[in-house]
């Protein structure tokens, strides 16, 4: 019965040893889905149902899944081909008006990759080959938009799957001992993901939430001459937030009109979403306080992140070094790769 928490995965910078099944690892929202008749709950990480979000998903599930089970698995939304992470986050919406429309728009896929029960068969206990064996089965159901995860034991065609399927927009493999059990809300399996450095120019901060010193770094990058922010570098110990104080001091601004994002703080900059990547406006709102302090984008700092889609990272980047060698000019947006496109639809079939 839900809700149940899913089970996680470590972060490894190489393939462990040992017998592994071996999966792409997907850009979407992880979900369990718990079917017990006409009855279907969409369960999500943090355990609150998505059911009202994607109801577009309901009968093709009725239809694909049998009667009673409950399968491990991931939400995704996929445009001209590729995964599109930030189409499927529009879809977590207030508005049932909304919510329908996007519904049709831009509709979610299913893709299994565990099985925790089979009627009344509990499977958590049970070996993952087991488990995979029993949604293989269960796979002979399923037309899309409900998918079967392709697997494989051969790690030369893994790591095939990681260099070509970052093309289609995932993000890397997930590594599953096929003697594990599943053990929800923990990190028994492993995931192996694409993870570069790149050079940026460092534009402000804002002060940790203690108060004190720099809890983040606000990253910028030149696209055609032209200043464009790309995310933060967090995650800094007590002794380097305390660093990072000192050693932006001398590049503080106290005049916001010298800054190369100033015109961003007048609303009519924003009416028309022409100024892409803008940062989160100067005081934020519902609570949260993106405030923070513009400097002179004279530093070049060398960040480690591990996704960007549209020019922007996917999440907080990690900072390595800083690069007095580069000109903050030279950080440009060029620098993200660009992988070889990839059609998803391959990758399902």
């Amino acid at each position: 019965m839900p809700p149940v928490k899913p089970m996680l995965a470590k972060a490894l910078d190489a393939l462990p040893d040992g017998e592994l099944s071996l999966e792409p690892k997907w850009d979407g929202f992880r979900c369990i889905v718990f079917r017990d008749g006409d009855e279907i709950v969409l369960g999500s990480r943090n355990q609150k149902p998505f059911n009202r979000y994607f109801p577009e998903l309901m009968e093709p599930l009725r239809a694909s899944l049998p009667e009673r089970c409950v399968v491990d698995g991931e939400l995704i939304v996929a445009l001209d081909g590729k995964l599109d992470f930030d189409a499927l986050g529009q879809r977590i919406h207030p508005a049932e008006s909304r919510v329908n429309m996007l519904a049709e728009k831009t509709p979610v896929s299913f893709i299994a990759f565990d099985c925790l029960s089979d009627g009344d068969r509990d499977l958590m206990s049970a070996p993952f080959h087991e488990r995979r064996a029993a949604l293989e089965a269960m796979a002979g159901g399923f037309a899309p938009p409900i998918h079967l995860a392709p697997m494989t034991r051969d790690r030369d065609l893994a790591m095939e799957w990681f260099h070509t399927f970052e093309g289609a927009g995932l993000d890397g493999l997930i590594a599953k001992p096929i003697d594990g059990t599943y053990v929800p809300d923990k990190r028994v399996q492993f995931k192996l993901k694409h993870v570069r450095t790149i050079d940026c120019v460092v534009a402000g901060y804002r002060i940790h939430k203690s108060g004190d010193g720099v809890g983040s770094l606000v990253l910028g990058l030149y696209d055609n001459g032209r200043l464009q922010h790309v995310g933060v570098a967090a995650s800094f110990t007590a002794k380097k937030r305390a660093e990072l104080v000192d050693e932006l001091a001398d590049v503080v601004l106290t005049d916001i009109a010298d800054h190369p994002w100033a015109d961003w703080m007048q609303a009519e900059a924003h009416q028309d979403g022409s100024m892409p990547g803008a940062p989160n406006r100067w005081s934020g709102a519902n609570g949260r306080d993106h405030s923070w302090i513009p400097v002179r984008p004279e530093r070049v700092v060398e960040v480690k992140y591990v996704l960007a889609t549209d020019g922007r990272f996917r999440g907080t980047t990690r900072m390595l070094r800083w690069r007095p060698d580069r000109e903050p000019e030279s950080a440009t947006i060029d620098q993200f790769p660009q992988p070889e496109p990839f059609d998803l639809r391959t990758v399902l079939t």
